[in-house]
Parts: C-alpha cells; sequence; structure tokens
C-alpha cells in the first residue's frame, strides 16, 4: 500500500511502522518544545529594542531662553523710550565689598546696559549705620527716575535685612520680597505687584518649553523664602497640585517620584537621583553647588540638586547646572524693571 500524505505535511505518514511513528512523534515534541523556548527569546529581543535605554531628556537651554526675553525688553525699552522719552532705571545698594556680591552686581549692570535700562549704583561700606541704608532707600523711593530698587543681600550682621527690605517702596521691589507683595502671592483672586524673580523665572522656563502645569502633579523640593515657598505659591496659583518636601520630609523619594513637574531647591548636590523621577518628568535644577574636582582649574565644579546624568535618562526635559535657572533669574529682574516702568504714569 502507497503512503498517503494526511496532514498536509511531512511530519505523519500513513503506513509507516509503529515506532518511526513514535520517532517521528518524538521528533515533533521536541521541535515544538525548542519553539516555545526561543519564544521568550524573541520577546525579550523586541522588548529590548523598544526599551528607553537609549532615551535622553530635552534640555532646557536657560541661556537662550534669557537671551529671548533680553531681546524682547530691549524693543519694549526703545518703544517706550521714543513713544514717551521714559528709560527705565534699576537701582542696585550693595554695601560692603563681598567678591561674590560685586561680581553678582556687575553681572546685572552688564544686563540692564544691554537692554536699555539705566543702572543706578549704590556702594556704602561695610560699616554704615542700619539708620543710613535705610534713608538712602527712602532716597530712592522718591526718585521718579528709579523704577526698580534691588538691595543686594546678604548684608552685614549689625543690620536687620527685614527691616531694610520691608522699606522698599511696594511700587519699586523688582526682587518681589515685600510682605506685601508675598501676602498677595499667597492670596487666591490678588495679585502681587513682582513675583520673585527666581521663581519667576522657573516657571517661564516651563511655559516657553510647551509644558502645561495646569492639573498636574508638582514637587518643590526645599522650603526657603527665596525659592521654595513662593514658587509653590506660583504653581498653585497656576492650577497644579502641589506638594513641598523639606529637611522632616519622612519619604521624599516617593513624593518626588509621583511629580509631574520637580522644581530642585533644597541646595543639597545631587540629592536627587534618577530612580526619583517619574519618567517624562519636566525638571527645573535651582541648586547651585560647588563640588571638588582636582581636573578644574579652579578645583570645583558646579553641580545642582539633581544627578543629571542619571536623570537625562528618565526626565523629559531639564534644566542645565549651569545654564538652566540662573540666566533666568536675571532676565526676570529685568522684565520686572521694565514691568515697574511702565506701570508708573
Amino acid at each position: 500500500m502507497k503512503p498517503q500524505n494526511l496532514s498536509g505535511d511531512n511530519s505523519l505518514i500513513v503506513g509507516e511502522s509503529e515506532g518511526t511513528v513514535r520517532e517521528r512523534l518524538k521528533q515533533v515534541c521536541r521541535a515544538a518544545m525548542d519553539a516555545m523556548t526561543a519564544l521568550p527569546h524573541r520577546s525579550n529581543t523586541l522588548t529590548q529594542m523598544a526599551s528607553p535605554s537609549d532615551h535622553k531628556a530635552t534640555i532646557i537651554d536657560g541661556k537662550a531662553v534669557a537671551q529671548t526675553i533680553r531681546s524682547e525688553i530691549a524693543d519694549e525699552v526703545r518703544q517706550l523710550s521714543q513713544k514717551y522719552g521714559k528709560v527705565p532705571g534699576l537701582a542696585v545698594v550693595i554695601v560692603g565689598n563681598r567678591k561674590d556680591s560685586q561680581s553678582y552686581v556687575g553681572m546685572k549692570r552688564k544686563a540692564c546696559a544691554e537692554v536699555g535700562i539705566k543702572s543706578i549704583d549704590v556702594d556704602l561700606p561695610e560699616d554704615v549705620p542700619e539708620s543710613e541704608l535705610i534713608s538712602k532707600v527712602h532716597e530712592l523711593n522718591a526718585n521718579p527716575d528709579v523704577h526698580g530698587i534691588l538691595v543686594q543681600l546678604p548684608l552685614p550682621k549689625h543690620i536687620n535685612e527685614e527691616k531694610v527690605l520691608t522699606e522698599i517702596s511696594l511700587e519699586k521691589d523688582v526682587d518681589g520680597f515685600h510682605p506685601l507683595n508675598i501676602g498677595k502671592l499667597a492670596m487666591k483672586g490678588r495679585e502681587p505687584l513682582f513675583q520673585p524673580c527666581t521663581p519667576k523665572g522657573c516657571l517661564e522656563l516651563l511655559s516657553r518649553s510647551g509644558i502645561s502645569i495646569k492639573g498636574k502633579n508638582a514637587v518643590v523640593v526645599g522650603r526657603s523664602n527665596i525659592v521654595g515657598l513662593p514658587v509653590s505659591l506660583l504653581l498653585l496659583k497656576a492650577d497644579a497640585t502641589v506638594s513641598i518636601v523639606h529637611s522632616r520630609t519622612p519619604d521624599p523619594e516617593r513624593l518626588v517620584r509621583e511629580a509631574d513637574i520637580i522644581i530642585a531647591a533644597a541646595g543639597q548636590p545631587m540629592m536627587i537621583k534618577g530612580s526619583w523621577i517619574k519618567p517624562g518628568a519636566a525638571v527645573i535644577d535651582v541648586g547651585t553647588n560647588a563640588v571638588d574636582d582636582p581636573s578644574k582649574k579652579s578645583g570645583y565644579r558646579l553641580v545642582g540638586d539633581v544627578d543629571f546624568q542619571e536623570a537625562c535618562k528618565v526626565a523629559g526635559w531639564i534644566t542645565p547646572v549651569p545654564g538652566g535657572v540662573g540666566p533666568m533669574t536675571v532676565a526676570m529682574l529685568l522684565r520686572n524693571t521694565l514691568d515697574g516702568a511702565t506701570r508708573v504714569d
């Protein structure tokens, strides 16, 4: 009898001996098992190909954004001068000869010149009496050519910083730290005359990067009066759900991992690791910390509060340090000064 192929393949053929058929069945079973064993390997290969191991966060270039804003301000200052003959004026009061303060003031002076804002420098000696400093602030309050007043901090220990800052006219408080400005920032339906520069810069970076805040979970790491507290209030005004992580928070990693937006302002170098970050989150790193680095001529390098290399593999957006938030702080100071000038009749 001629063997017949009943299955459509050559696996089993009627007419073969029982032993041959049994051997054929064993071969088929072994082949099936081999195929099943191979499937997970293929699946893993596909998973590896699709994995985000080569993911790279979008770097938010604070220098470039700040330069764009400066160009916008320069155009507006030019128009203000041409139409009304008014030039915005920023007075910077510096007490003593601290090198870091002198350097920062020099940077502000250069930025003012770049956009056409008049820079008025008031240099006072280290031992200036508090009463004399306050008297100088009052003079600047009364000067119609001054639209913004900034007292460079820190002040010498014999001077009460809070008392001096409170004496700055509310309409010229371009740093945004007057108690009434902060109070309005904290109140629903009220707007301060000026927002603090660094927090304002953080939200401007988010906005200009196309990152929506409304309805997002935002975590602010740090609660300082300069950044942490005011930036949390600004995020709340923008309809984010805001949590604040501080030195007494029992499990900061858990809270940070839930954030769509992270504002790091704790002053702790590389505190936030990549494993803390939710995939795709926006990370604004305000921290500026000096760490030892023998390879640098200065002996140190600047790092943020976030482990930048790790975070880049997980985050959707991130600011570098330096070159992220820092340039925005100066740009927002210029913006506040211009706003002060346009607000005055």
